[in-house]
């Protein structure tokens, strides 16, 4: 297996502890889809792909339905989508995916949480390039007749990283940019697309010990913890 599927188990231990917090990121998610494109999921492919996620995460259909029309709303505040970077102590490179309405909070709070960990808050630029961004779909295994290397072959013009299957499904990476691509692709073949999302895995890692692995992981804990934080990314080795 590559290096997406190595990525993916070692995440897959480590899920959002709290169901309220896995809502409420969806939940922005609906409504930063919504202002951008409008509530019909039929025209807002956006919008398509956060109700896929909010129904594998078990999210109740009322609340999809409620936050697509609090979204609605004129009055209702935007998330402005914002990236931060630094470093944890030993070294490792850390990057935050954030959804704010209050972009002077969230500096706050994530550079407080640096500061109190013993990391470094870091400038734009700084540790993104030691990620690739990249996109990833979970589709139903039941619709897919052919074995992994002939879809590998059907999709190569996708630039399709890696391809396996999991407990949840047939799992594909492919670079960031070829998200509405095979989107399109995989709804046009009748495909079921389970969940489908955006992934920063780090280029290399580093091994820490159980000590210096402590370190880091107070400050994904404290950076997690934050409301306004969607993902947190780092090049620790799991």
């Amino acid at each position: 297996m590559g290096r997406a599927f190595e990525f993916r188990k070692a995440r897959k231990m480590k899920r959002w502890s709290a169901m309220a917090k896995t809502f409420t990121r969806i939940g922005k998610d609906i409504v930063m889809a919504v202002k951008e494109g409008g509530p019909n999921p039929d025209t807002n492919s956006r919008l398509r792909a956060v109700i896929q996620n909010a129904k594998a995460a078990n999210m109740p259909k009322d609340n999809v339905e409620r936050a697509i029309k609090k979204a609605s709303d004129k009055d209702t505040a935007n998330y402005k989508e914002v990236l931060f970077e630094g470093y944890a102590p030993h070294g490792i490179a850390i990057v935050v995916e954030a959804a704010t309405d209050n972009n002077n909070r969230t500096v706050a709070n994530v550079r407080a949480a640096f500061n109190k960990c013993d990391g470094n808050f870091g400038t734009s630029g700084s540790v993104i390039f030691m990620f690739d961004h990249t996109c990833n779909f979970t589709l139903k295994k039941e619709d897919i007749s052919m074995d992994m290397e002939e879809l590998e072959l059907e999709l190569i013009d996708f630039d399709v990283e890696e391809v396996f299957v999991d407990e949840e499904g047939v799992i594909i990476y492919a670079p960031f940019e070829q998200f509405g691509a095979l989107q399109k692709f995989f709804e046009d073949e009748k495909v079921e697309i389970i969940s489908s999302g955006f992934e920063r895995i780090p280029t290399t890692t580093t091994k820490l010990n159980e000590e210096q692995q402590a370190d880091v992981e107070k400050l994904l804990e404290k950076l997690e913890e934050d409301d306004d934080v969607q993902h947190v990314y780092h090049s620790m080795e799991m």
